[in-house]
């Protein structure tokens, strides 16, 4: 028999001085935080196998800093392949220097393309706030800390298994008659002919215990991007950070949570049908409504009592599956595969290029001054230069995904902000009695979109929204079914 061994650990990432905030085109800079930020850990050993599944509140994973974890991690036994770094696609958290190896930033492509004379206006001074190296190594040291923490606590328990619904994450993606779609579309025009896809209202759960079966954390899986603060220029943990709040001053302070975002790269806090307004303006042209209908609903998930409204629906669920535990697991079957996975790249045509170089010099003539705006108006031709550069030197590309067993639960990874529907087709297909995904890890290669949002077009599924295109998509599908089969065959 070989028991279970759990060890957790959390650290807070809050900035002390101004950073500035990922996750929009307008640039935000602040010091001041709503809710703490955290990076949290919880490290798995039993029969010899092992993982630790590290969450950050940041808007996603670089490829260069699970590097640098990698590299730095000392824990004695522990093998840096079998570490998972994870982002609950936080919008109010860091900035870093982030590198994917797949081309320039999009910002230094719109310098080089300025005509003289012509300069970007930033909207938010970032002199005071914290450069991006510095972001960049601040955050790989404290992962690489709590990793580190969570292998040294590790100690016999057990766990159980939870699922519940939660109406969180919804579809963003509105089309029209003429054929087209569009991330935020305003659904109230006779053009309107439905939302591109469903969501996910699902909550996967894992509750983690104590060897005298005492709560110590809870794993939480949930279909939707923690993005309801993301207008606003404030530091927050977003909807995770009130949850774990609410846990605490429920089952004790010192009761652990780890945020995992399922597949929900369509997907947002938002109900777009029953539209509500923001309590205050926000930027953003493409969520701007005029004249919006009253409509009784959700608060605005724009705002902090949003984010309220998700926290308590997530502990409702929470304690409605603690309720129905009657099974506690010591000694199951574990297994952990890390993976290269190699997909092909999204390309181009040498008439796109072309057309996109004529576009970009369209739109600068003229102009003397640009800013967010300009820089989100050319992101798709932008987009397209980059991947056209990018094509000659490659086919494919390389990332690394991990495949778990623990009992009859499965847990996959994948780089991307996930269209829901592959989520679908590896749960609805899957080998095991329960599925959690886990996206935006252990990289950051963008959205991966549907061959039907593809063919909608609209940011999201622009080629510059992401690097792999749905044959990709179809691939990293096959690919998690026939490892998750595998591990389950034996």
């Amino acid at each position: 028999m070989s028991n279970i061994r759990f060890g957790w650990a959390e650290t807070d990432i809050t900035p002390k001085q101004k950073i500035s905030l990922a996750g929009e085109f307008f640039e935000r800079v602040t010091d001041e935080a709503e809710t703490p930020i955290t990076a949290t850990a919880l490290a798995i050993e039993c029969g010899g196998e092992q993982a630790v599944i590290c969450s950050i509140d940041i808007v996603s994973i670089g490829a260069n800093l699970v590097s640098m974890v990698k590299a730095a991690v000392k824990a004695d036994g522990l093998d840096p392949e079998k570490i998972i770094i994870c982002a609950p696609h936080i919008h109010n958290s860091y900035t870093y220097k982030r590198d994917s190896g797949m081309g320039k930033a999009t910002s230094k492509l719109i310098h080089e393309h300025m005509p003289e004379g012509c300069r970007y206006v930033s909207q938010a001074s970032s002199e005071e706030a914290l450069d991006p190296q510095a972001a960049l190594e601040f955050l790989a040291h404290k992962a690489t800390c709590v990793i580190e923490q969570a292998w040294a606590n590790l100690k016999d328990g057990c766990f159980a298994y939870g699922f519940g619904r939660a109406a969180i994450g919804m579809n963003r993606r509105v089309c029209y008659s003429d054929g087209k779609a569009k991330m935020w579309g305003d659904v109230d025009t006779p053009t309107f002919t439905g939302l591109e896809y469903g969501d996910d209202n699902g909550v996967e759960m894992l509750f983690v215990y104590d060897d005298a079966r005492r709560l110590s954390g809870i794993v939480c899986n949930v279909a939707c991007p923690a993005q309801v603060m993301e207008q606003r220029t404030i530091i927050s943990s977003d909807y995770w950070g009130k949850l774990k709040i609410l846990l605490r001053e429920q089952y004790g302070e010192d009761i652990m949570l780890l945020p995992l975002c399922s597949a929900a790269g369509d997907l947002c806090p938002r109900d777009l049908v029953r539209w509500v307004e923001p309590e205050t303006p926000i930027k953003d042209p493409n969520v701007i409504r005029v004249n919006p209908k009253y409509r009784r609903a959700d608060p605005s998930m724009f705002d902090i009592k949003g984010t309220w409204k998700i926290g308590r629906r997530l502990l409702s669920e929470i304690n409605m599956a603690l309720e129905e535990v009657e099974e506690y697991h010591t000694d199951v079957p574990f297994e952990h595969r890390s993976c290269e996975l190699r997909l092909p790249l999204r390309r181009v045509t040498e008439t796109e290029y072309q057309d996109a170089l004529k576009a970009i010099a369209q739109f600068f003539e003229g102009k003397t001054v640009v800013n967010y705006a300009d820089s989100a108006a050319l992101h798709v031709y932008m987009g397209i230069v980059r991947r056209y550069e990018v094509q000659k030197e490659r086919d494919t590309v390389s990332m690394n995904v991990h495949y778990m067993r623990l009992g009859d639960m499965a847990f996959c990874t994948n780089p991307f902000e996930l269209f829901v529907n592959y989520g679908h087709k590896i749960r609805a297909r899957s080998a095991a009695a329960q599925t959690m995904i886990i996206q935006l890890c252990n990289g950051s290669f963008g959205y991966l979109p549907t061959e039907e949002a593809e063919k909608h077009s609209h940011y999201s599924a622009y080629v510059a929204s992401g690097h792999i295109g749905h044959a990709g998509g179809e691939l990293l599908v096959n690919e998690a079914l026939t490892n998750i089969r595998e591990m389950f065959d034996k």
